[in-house]
């Protein structure tokens, strides 16, 4: 008798099971502590200063509190002539801050980019001042403007300058002492995000310009600054917000004067609102400054073609 062969049944297939949600969301969910956190931080904040900027508000003159509109505004643009003042110094303290910072900085990518014995000793040495907090700078600088024990002390000693000259109260030095105490503490920035991008040009490049008989300063003209438009232009704009928004060193290093020689929009802002205690007249100014900033950093994007291709 043949034995009955016995056939195995195929396995069902599984059943299909529906896609879970959980796993498109978690991103969002692993975020949402994050952006919770910067909505309480930065957007309620910002909020706030738009909010105040329409009102009359001093704690210590709750009398005269409550809704004003634009009269805050209106009083800047035509009754505060400090305003302009701030504004004007504050529009050259930054354009020539920053165009020394970006030169110097150039120069010291290119220097530190090169090699030669002891070169990581050399960016240390070079870098080393971006991580000084803006007071300790300011400290620094304090001491070595010093008119007894500072600069002008051993200057006077060697026949160059008088004994007690003090370059921070002077109306005629204070401008240049602070601009030299800043570009120690901001040249690095730019010889960071600017060296960092000249590691990634090509040898073949240069290679190829010495064969065709390019001179360096050609081959810095035609490669290197092409290459390195958008490091330039991203790190102008960041320092230039930087330093627009600059309070800690100059408050410390001068507090805004001799005869309010140094004092920034931002300076001015900070004064009205801590001394002064006119907190709805200084969102009216922060809010301004806030304009400005975001108009003349649209323009100066779309001016500088940032992000496009160079040809």
């Amino acid at each position: 008798m043949a034995q009955a062969v016995a056939v195995a049944k195929p396995p069902a297939p599984p059943r299909r099971r529906r896609a879970s949600a959980t796993p498109r969301r978690l991103p969002y969910l692993l975020i949402a502590p994050a952006a919770l956190l910067m909505l309480g931080f930065i957007a309620y904040p910002v909020i706030s200063v738009f909010y105040y900027s329409l009102q009359n508000y001093n704690p210590t003159k709750p009398w005269r509190n409550g809704y004003a509109g634009f009269d805050n505004f209106v009083h800047a643009f035509t009754d505060d002539p400090i305003f302009w003042d701030t504004l004007t110094f504050s529009a050259k303290w930054v354009f020539v801050e920053v165009g020394l910072q970006l030169m110097f900085g150039l120069a010291l990518a290119l220097i530190v980019n090169q090699t030669f014995v002891g070169r990581s000793l050399g960016r240390a040495l070079v870098f080393s001042p971006w991580a000084v907090s803006g007071v300790l700078t300011s400290a620094i600088w304090v001491l070595l403007y010093n008119s007894q024990t500072g600069i002008t002390r051993y200057l006077a000693d060697m026949g160059i300058g008088t004994y007690g000259t003090s370059w921070l109260s002077d109306t005629s030095t204070v401008f240049s002492a602070a601009i030299v105490a800043d570009l120690w503490r901001g040249v690095p920035f730019f010889a960071i995000l600017i060296l960092a991008d000249l590691q990634s040009v090509s040898k073949d490049l240069y290679e190829a310009a010495e064969v065709d008989g390019a001179s360096r300063f050609k081959q810095f003209w035609h490669i290197t600054l092409p290459h390195l438009k958008d490091a330039i232009v991203l790190s102008t704009l960041l320092r230039a917000v930087w330093e627009f928004n600059n309070v800690d060193l100059l408050y410390t290093l001068t507090g805004g004067g001799p005869a309010g020689e140094t004092t920034t929009l931002p300076l001015y802002i900070a004064n009205t609102s801590v001394d002064a205690h006119n907190f709805g007249y200084a969102s009216a100014l922060t809010t301004v400054a806030f304009v400005i900033l975001l108009f003349c950093s649209v323009i100066y994007l779309r001016l500088s073609k940032f992000g496009s291709e160079s040809k």
